[in-house]
């Protein structure tokens, strides 16, 4: 048996994987999570996860050790992210690989989030794939391992990143994603009359900023965090959360009518989220699209679509030596551009 080890540490999850490189079956996967630690701070702190990630991904590979001797190939995010995350994985993934003499597989995060679908699974392009994560808003069309061009991309803050900080305005913990999902559900989106952003706007593009201060303006209005009560909380989720769901769907809408690609991917940890998923799948039923999700286990950051980006990689030949490798933390990413 040939395994693949990957790693992943872009952010604030340590976590390692080992795939069969013949039959993709997943072997074993672990994932340190540090949203305790960063919970305090009401977000990511880069120097405490840097530090933790020091602490945990040598645990974790302890945990792989019966397996070293199989192990035929390393594959390692190294961009995009928090550059002083992403180099925990990167030295570990260069001292594994030089003194097992070898090859290292650099993975683009974004793409290890495509390849999630693919876990234990075929590839299946072409695919348009809409890529919704604390870091980033865009829809690409993907043809293949080499071909993934961006249709559309956020101006400003990510779908995972403003309800992050919609939580933190409400005075709620950290991460937001779950705990607004969770009020929006028993909240009445009708109460508060938030603004759908670009919505008389023919640009094709995502913005959530001006919601996100809507929100803010809202919250001064209730008399701050302190003096909400549940209701508040619970009706200003939903509002909000309709509103953002909106926005998604009208400026996707244009995307699905234009293109012929039969088969649609909601991706990255925000799509973990169950009444956007419903949306979407609403969504690609008007236009007779299939939608494809990955497995909610794998939405987040993990190591496991890291390898499975890193399997299609190695069969490819895009591999190389531990020296060559480099940390590229943040690449402003816009429409046209190829992944």
């Amino acid at each position: 048996m040939s395994l693949l080890l990957s790693i992943e540490s872009s952010c604030d999850d340590s976590s390692l994987a080992l795939t069969e490189i013949e039959s993709r079956k997943l072997i074993w996967h672990k994932k340190i999570s540090q949203e305790i630690e960063h919970a305090r701070y009401g977000g990511v702190v880069p120097e405490l996860a840097s530090r933790l990630h020091a602490v945990d991904l040598p645990r974790l590979l302890a945990g792989a050790q019966p397996y070293f001797g199989e192990i035929a190939a390393v594959a390692v995010t190294n961009e995009p992210g928090l550059a002083v995350t992403l180099n925990e994985g990167v030295m570990m993934a260069k001292a594994f690989a030089t003194f097992q003499k070898l090859p290292l597989i650099p993975v683009h995060h974004l793409k290890g989030h495509i390849y999630s679908l693919f876990i234990e699974k075929p590839t299946r392009v072409p695919m348009l794939v809409i890529l919704i994560s604390g870091g980033h808003t865009m829809v690409l069309r993907v043809r293949g391992l080499r071909e993934m061009e961006i249709l559309a991309s956020s101006m400003d803050d990510s779908v995972g990143e403003s309800y992050d900080k919609v939580a933190k305005m409400m005075g709620l913990g950290y991460p937001g994603g779950p705990i607004v999902e969770a009020l929006a559900e028993e909240g009445n989106p009708e109460r508060f009359k938030l603004p759908v952003p670009l919505r008389n706007s023919p640009l094709i593009a995502f913005s959530l900023s001006g919601l996100k201060n809507a929100v803010r303006l809202t919250v001064e209005k209730l008399g701050g965090a302190e003096a909400m009560s549940e209701q508040d909380r619970r009706d200003l989720a939903a509002a909000f959360q309709k509103a953002l769901i909106t926005h998604l769907i009208q400026k996707i809408r244009k995307i699905l009518a234009r293109e012929s690609i039969p088969d649609v991917a909601l991706v990255g940890g925000a799509s973990a989220n169950l009444a956007i998923r419903e949306a979407f799948d609403s969504l690609c039923a008007d236009y007779g699209k299939r939608l494809h999700t990955a497995p909610l286990k794998f939405c987040s950051d993990n190591a496991a679509m890291i390898g499975r980006y890193g399997l299609d990689a190695l069969a490819e030949g895009l591999t190389c030596s531990p020296e060559a490798i480099t940390v590229s933390a943040n690449r402003k990413l816009q429409p046209g551009m190829k992944l």
